[in-house]
This record gives C-alpha cells, sequence and structure tokens, in this order.
C-alpha cells in the first residue's frame, strides 16, 4: 500500500468556504506526518491522498492520523485502472494469500460522468476477485469489504477504514484561551475546543513555591499531549499564590473562591487578548463544586467582558472522565498534587454569592496590581508536534 485516502464529512457541507478549510486539512496533515518521509498530500476530487514514501512507517503514520481533527475516516490504499480486468488484478495481488468467508466489494464514483455506473463495478470487479478466491458473495454482513473509489484518472482501493478525530481541521474556529487546571476536566473542555477548530491558549495557575512544583508537571504533560492534536501550543504559567495570601488577608471566607476566580479570569482576560483569542474556556459543570453553582459562576464571569466557553456545563463527572480515559489526560490528571485551586480554601465557601457582596469585598484589593504582579511573573512555555529538533522556549515576562 502506497498511499492513505483520507475522507472529510462536516467539510462537504461548507459550501464556497469549503476549499479553506481543506487547505487547512491538508496543511495540518503535511505537520502531523512531518519527518515520516511523505512524498505528498493533495486533494483529490471529495477526499485527500497521502502518497507514502518507502521508508514511510505505517504504523507511526496510522497514529499520528487517528489525532488529525477534520477526519471522518482514513485507509491504507492503492491505486489501479478503470479497466475492470486490470484492477481485479491488482486487488488480488494485495490480497495476496489473505482469507475471507464472505466479501462484497462497494464502489463509489467521484465523477458521474464516468462511462460506467457503481453497481458495475461492483459486479464486474466482484465476480472476477469471487472467480480468482471462490469466497461467497454477501451483501448485508461481509467479512471483508472492498471499497472501490473511481476517479477520472483511476482508481483507489482499499480494504477497510479506520475511524478518524472528527471535528473540524485545527485553526478553522479562532482563537481562545483555556483555563488548565491539572484535574480531569479542564484538559477535556481544552481538547472539545480544539476538536471544534480552535486554536488554543493554555493557561495554568499554580501557588509555587508555596506548594510544589508538581501541578505545572502535570500541566506540560497535558499540554504535550493536547499538542498531539493541534501540533502547536503555548503554555503559560501564572504564579498565583501570593495573590491568594492577599486575598486571605482582606476578604471574608466565605467569599474567596469566587474572588480567586474572578482574578483568574482577569488576568487570563488580559492573556487571551495579548494571543488574540476571543473568549476564555473553563471546565466547570453546574453543581461539581462550591464555585460552579449557578449564581456563583454568574458572578465569576462578570469580571471580564470577554466570552466564557463551558464545554463541558452539562455533563456529569462519569462522563467527562470517560472521555478525559478515551483521549489520554485521565492518567496524568490523577496523579496527586497540590494546586491553588485547593489552596487557603476556606470550609465553607459561598455557594449563592451575590454580585454587590463580592464587588464590595473586592474593594479591599489592589486588583490592577495583582493582575500585573501575575502578568510579569508569568513564565511562557511553547509545545511542538511532532518534535523535530526542536527545543521547549521558555522566558520570563509579561507574555505577548
Amino acid at each position: 500500500m502506497r498511499s492513505v485516502v483520507v475522507h472529510y464529512k462536516e467539510l462537504a457541507l461548507k459550501g464556497k468556504n469549503r476549499p479553506w478549510f481543506i487547505r487547512l486539512l491538508v496543511r495540518n496533515l503535511k505537520g502531523a506526518l512531518a519527518g515520516l518521509h511523505v512524498a505528498a498530500v493533495r486533494s483529490v476530487m471529495g477526499r485527500i491522498e497521502i502518497e507514502l514514501g518507502d521508508e514511510t512507517p505505517w504504523e507511526e503514520a496510522r497514529a499520528r492520523l487517528a489525532r488529525v481533527f477534520g477526519i471522518a475516516n482514513f485507509s491504507a490504499a492503492n491505486r489501479g485502472p478503470h479497466d475492470f480486468a486490470a484492477l481485479a488484478a491488482s486487488i488480488l495481488a494485495d490480497l495476496g494469500r489473505r482469507e475471507a468467508a464472505s466479501f462484497r466489494v462497494s464502489a463509489t464514483r467521484a465523477d458521474k460522468r464516468l462511462p460506467f455506473t457503481s453497481p458495475q463495478v461492483e459486479r464486474e470487479v466482484g465476480g472476477l476477485i469471487k472467480e480468482a478466491k471462490g469466497w461467497r458473495v454477501d451483501l448485508e454482513h461481509p467479512a471483508l469489504t472492498i471499497h472501490v473509489e473511481m476517479l477520472p484518472d483511476g482508481a483507489f482501493y482499499f480494504f477497510g477504514k479506520e475511524p478518524g478525530a472528527g471535528g473540524m481541521p485545527s485553526g478553522t474556529g479562532g482563537r481562545v484561551a483555556c483555563l488548565l487546571s491539572g484535574g480531569i476536566d479542564s484538559p477535556v473542555a481544552a481538547y472539545r475546543m480544539m476538536r471544534r477548530g480552535c486554536s488554543v491558549l493554555l493557561i495554568h495557575f499554580h501557588s509555587y513555591p508555596i506548594l510544589s512544583r508538581a501541578s505545572q508537571e502535570k500541566v506540560r504533560e497535558i499540554a504535550a499531549l493536547l499538542t498531539k492534536h493541534q501540533l502547536r501550543s503555548r503554555l503559560v504559567l501564572v504564579p498565583f499564590g501570593e495573590l491568594q495570601q492577599q486575598v486571605v488577608l482582606a476578604v471574608p471566607p466565605p467569599l474567596r473562591v469566587v474572588i480567586y476566580r474572578r482574578l483568574m479570569l482577569r488576568i487570563a482576560e488580559r492573556l487571551a487578548r495579548k494571543a488574540h483569542a476571543r473568549a476564555l474556556v473553563t471546565g466547570e459543570v453546574i453543581g461539581q463544586v462550591a464555585s460552579q453553582t449557578l449564581e456563583n459562576m454568574t458572578a465569576i464571569a462578570q469580571a471580564t467582558p470577554l466570552q466564557i466557553l463551558r464545554p463541558l456545563v452539562g455533563m456529569d463527572k462519569d462522563e467527562i472522565s470517560a472521555e478525559a480515559e478515551r483521549i489520554g489526560t485521565f492518567p496524568i490528571s490523577i496523579i496527586p498534587d497540590q494546586d491553588c485551586c485547593t489552596l487557603f480554601t476556606p470550609k465553607h465557601p459561598a455557594t449563592r454569592a451575590r454580585l454587590p457582596e463580592v464587588e464590595a469585598a473586592e474593594q479591599a484589593l489592589p486588583i490592577d496590581d495583582m493582575i500585573a504582579a501575575a502578568l510579569g511573573a508569568a513564565a511562557v512555555e511553547d509545545f511542538r508536534f511532532p518534535v523535530l529538533e526542536y527545543a521547549v522556549a521558555r522566558r520570563r515576562g509579561d507574555p505577548s
């Protein structure tokens, strides 16, 4: 097999904008397969063909393709001619000694002007394969389906389909900034926005040196894993422990969690605007913890004029955990650590905070100075996939 045929589904509905979406998907495929000696990636009449080089390792290519958003399915394939006998001969050569209790040929035409119909291809090519192999034809539940796609200049054929990641190609949905805690929820929220084509800036608030670096190490692992999907990621590490200490000294205990979250949103907003992101993303779920009642979420959201997206808001913990396991972040998220979400948390936080009370409590804090201090101490780390001699870039200062 020398080619991969990539099929997309949602992109086909994009009308006049479809070529732009497909160009970005082709770009992302080239980026994801960098370093694997791929000969070419090109759009071919409603599908994308990836021409593999002689040295391309199929298992690694398959693993990378399965993570590229925008793909409905893909298949290791080969090319053949329009001539039915020659096409059947090519298929039989690739089948080799493979055995199947039953089979069928499933054919499509990319160009309806071709001088034969799909049923004709299925009948003629299938008959030749049946004659050579002696296999039983089963149109309903075949043990093997041989797919044939007739193009104007030849045909693709392949013997199975690998599921793609679905969604929209990275870079088509604009930029957002996600508050990444290192727990189970927020990595899933970030993944879901990536799957809708958004480029996601990752922002982590930590309490080092008051607490250990464990939460930072966790989010680095999560960022590296998520980067396998969006190919380039920026992680901003924001020290938050000293700001929490200031809140503890000035704010009544019940309101502290709400004010922590409002501070985080204000800082994240500044970072988002510098990155030209148009919305903030959180892993909030209604009713999951004290700060995530509808009343508290409303009071917290008033801290920023930026749109706040909550992809998980109506899910339960089992659903989120199952998705975290599927995408691979769950084993990282459950590693024990201490993060700023648990530091200085009162025993009885307010569950129905009223905005006037929150704003009155904030009057005791130098909010602008606190934001400036956090931005000035923030660290930026860039991630790439695949890692081709790239060093992780780290610097301090106000991120831009």
